[in-house]
């Protein structure tokens, strides 16, 4: 595997671990081929198959990161592939894995549309079908991670790792355990699916319901049966982080150490830096799982991240339609240091009576104790102030 996959970088983070109150490393699996630790279980489940199972090619269903490992192994491996993904998916996840050799076909409005149909193309075919998670072979495949990790950090303590569907944490954690069981593995969902901690709690895998989130790659409403079995038995605690602390990692992320992790891939640190884990003063990896980020996303994810840590704000203000007076406001504005982005004029409107006018300010502030600075010193001049909404 060695030959297809690379041994991604394990760096310390001086930054992290001084918020996290731990010695932090990052697992950099955002820089491997194809983006995404996916490649890992995928090219050990293609290089196990038979030759006559290689010759009749393989099956797989994803909208992203999945779709790209299996398509890159089997371009490695000369096999054909067919990739199912539902019509929504992103446009530069439908051309990554096309140029990494695959027949792409487009069918369906969710991922389970698109499931439903490669599982029958795979019957037609007589192919191979690629699990994204719940195969043991994908499972050991992303075992690698671990090894890579024990490898390079003999001494580590602890392990955090992100949990969708568990192929990851059940390769990872399997890894590590049998290899020191005095290592603790924790796994890390969003919160807004949570169903890996769902099915620990029911002591079975079960279906949940989801909201939409920005870490859709572990957005898996029911875990695999065969990753759940080792997670139960290795894994020592499941948490969760909210879209909040998601946003604001991938942009500390972003703007610290220069790296584009996905939402996704971000879940293990946010878990760090919010505090999630009872731990302090360890020797901890977290698993920054893949870096695929839609390009076309990108700038949202800033402008959230931004918004949720108080470095960017908008306000509605109704001032008198007068000279002057917008003057005044700007100037309130940028005395407290804030600096202001954008300014629109709205002199009609539903809720503007006649001698008045609006203004739209967009400010980058310092933290949301500033804007609630600039809320107070605007509001004590009489202005009427409205906060924006993102």
């Amino acid at each position: 595997m060695k030959e297809i996959v690379h041994m991604t970088p394990l760096d310390y983070s001086k930054t992290f671990s001084q918020l996290a109150h731990n010695e932090v490393y990052l697992k950099l699996e955002n820089l491997q081929k194809t983006g995404s630790f996916k490649v890992r279980g995928s090219y050990n489940k293609l290089n196990s198959l038979s030759k006559e199972e290689l010759t009749k090619g393989v099956v797989a269903a994803s909208a992203g990161n999945h779709a790209q490992g299996v398509a890159y192994s089997s371009q490695m491996l000369g096999v054909p592939c067919k990739i199912v993904m539902p019509k929504g998916a992103p446009l530069s996840k439908i051309l990554a894995t096309k140029q990494y050799g695959a027949e792409v076909i487009l069918e369906g409005a969710t991922f389970d549309d698109a499931l439903s149909y490669a599982l029958k193309l795979k019957e037609e075919l007589d192919a191979t079908f690629i699990h994204a998670f719940d195969d043991e072979a994908i499972i050991t495949g992303q075992g690698t991670v671990g090894l890579e990790i024990l490898d390079q950090l003999p001494d580590v303590e602890a392990v955090i790792c992100p949990i969708g569907g568990g192929g990851l944490i059940a390769g990872v954690a399997m890894a590590v355990k049998e290899k020191n069981p005095h290592i603790s593995v924790y796994g890390v969902q969003a919160l807004a699916c949570p169903s890996m901690k769902q099915s620990l709690f029911e002591n079975k895998p079960v279906m949940v319901d989801s909201t939409p989130t920005m870490a859709d790659g572990i957005a898996v409403k029911k875990p695999g049966l065969k990753p759940f079995e080792i997670v139960r038995k290795y894994v020592d605690d499941v948490f969760c982080v909210d879209e909040m602390e998601i946003a604001r990692t991938m942009l500390m992320v972003l703007e610290r150490n220069k790296l584009l992790v996905e939402g996704s891939g971000a879940v293990s640190l946010a878990s760090l830096l919010y505090e999630k884990l009872n731990i302090k003063e360890k020797k901890v990896v977290a698993v920054l799982s893949g870096g695929n980020v839609d390009m076309n996303f990108i700038s949202r994810i800033i402008e959230r991240g931004l918004v949720e840590s108080g470095r960017y704000a908008n306000f509605t203000i109704t001032l008198k339609d007068k000279p002057g007076e917008l003057q005044r406001v700007l100037s309130s504005i940028t005395e407290l240091d804030a600096n202001v982005q954008s300014v629109n004029l709205h002199r009609i409107g539903k809720d503007i009576y006649p001698g008045y006018a609006q203004i739209e300010i967009s400010v980058e502030t310092k933290n949301h104790d500033h804007i609630d600075q600039l809320h107070k010193v605007l509001t004590d001049k009489n202005y009427h102030v409205e906060m924006g909404h993102f």
